[in-house]
């Protein structure tokens, strides 16, 4: 049930300085497999101990964000290529999170852990601010190779919805990095680095190396966000979510939503007080979408990070 709690004034400072409202929004979940054809027929041979490292990435707001063919790659794009690490390449998104360039990580694994197989990212909550797709994966072993889909937008051509399910072929980058011709070649730094460049010789030969398949989930639509002065915080939480009321409107219930927009929680409100303090309780620690309704007109819709 609800707790009640003075609203200290650090936090109605805190509140004001952090506001987000979204106006005429839509929110699209999506699932993402990219399934691989690594072959010899089509790519001249193939490595005793072909595999992938995870496949990851983002969403962001602008193209380009995280790498750029013909561009040399940034530190994080080179150790995906050549180590299949990482760890650089997370910092270069949450960086571009901090500053609103990107808002979330993704991250799948790959199973079996072979030259022919998948790996899924579901639920992926995509919003008009950042409809913008990047993931890479590095084709191991081998000197800086790697897949890239670059800046995918799953918004339709006249950015009026957004797109259905559809597969696309994926093909095999060079990172510029590192100057070896085979997957087993010695270590041979490129100096200076060069832009990163579809392969179209040996050994892919220009073929696409898999297919990434784009499953059109759901669709939340957020044109009712009119109840600017109620704000939620923190956010990301750790738990416990207050939901600051100040215009005092009326509110009827409260929706929580996971990323694949199934309704989690609700909570009816039963007590009309400036301040609404919500336990996220067993929930898993995750994306979800919290949906305030209001008891006379419209209502808001924002994106809540249980971490």
């Amino acid at each position: 049930m609800p707790h009640f709690y003075k609203l200290d004034s650090l936090f109605f400072v805190w509140l004001f300085l952090t506001i987000t409202i979204v106006h005429g929004q839509s929110t699209a979940i999506y699932e993402l497999t990219f399934t691989s054809i690594w072959n010899a027929s089509d790519h001249t041979s193939i490595p005793a101990n072909a595999h992938w490292s995870d496949l990851v990435g983002a969403t962001h707001h602008l193209p380009n964000t995280f790498l750029e063919i013909g561009q040399l790659a940034s530190n994080g794009i080179k150790d995906v290529a050549e180590l299949g690490s990482n760890t650089l390449f997370e910092s270069e998104v949450h960086e571009a999170m901090s500053s609103g360039k990107a808002d979330q990580w993704l991250q799948g694994v790959f199973s079996p852990h072979d030259a022919i197989s998948s790996a899924t990212i579901p639920g992926i909550q995509v919003s008009e601010d950042h409809p913008l797709l990047t993931l890479v994966a590095m084709i191991a072993p081998s000197p800086d190779w790697f897949i890239a889909i670059n800046s995918l937008s799953l918004r339709t051509v006249d950015n009026l919805g957004w797109k259905s399910s559809f597969s696309m072929d994926v093909f095999a980058y060079d990172a510029g990095t590192d100057d070896g011709i085979h997957y087993n070649s010695d270590n041979s730094i490129s100096t200076p680095p060069v832009g990163i460049a579809r392969i179209d010789g040996a050994p892919f030969n220009g073929q696409s190396i898999g297919t990434l398949t784009v499953i059109l989930q759901s669709v939340l639509g957020l044109n009712e966000n009119t109840l600017n002065d109620i704000s939620i915080f923190p956010n990301p939480t750790d738990g416990t979510i207050s939901i600051s009321n100040v215009g005092g409107t009326r509110l009827k219930n409260i929706e929580i939503y996971n990323s694949v927009g199934q309704l989690m929680r609700l909570v009816s409100i039963s007590e009309h007080t400036n301040v609404e303090h919500i336990d996220l309780g067993p929930l898993k620690k995750g994306l979800y979408l919290i949906k305030l309704n209001a008891e006379h007109g419209p209502g808001k819709i924002q994106k809540l990070v249980f971490q």
